[in-house]
């Protein structure tokens, strides 16, 4: 994947910072997750954070191959 350098607000820098930590993340990954999460939200206004959240859960599961198959009957 390449990589670009920009200029971000330090404040937006110092609270990715922390939370990055709590969750386990580098800062940078964490501003990327949060553009990723910003961006689904723009391009669906109408799905309530929660939905998007556990969107972005079930494919990082289905990218670790922990499916399970759904039986309606």
């Amino acid at each position: 994947m390449a990589t670009t350098s920009i200029r971000l607000d330090q404040e937006l820098i110092d609270k990715a910072t922390i939370i990055a930590k709590a969750l386990h993340r580098t800062p940078p990954k964490q501003i990327e997750h949060w553009a990723k999460i910003g961006k689904i939200m723009e391009d669906n206004p109408d799905l309530p954070y929660e939905f998007v959240k556990q969107a972005i859960i079930a494919e990082a599961e289905c990218e670790a191959g922990k499916l399970e198959s759904y039986d309606f009957d």
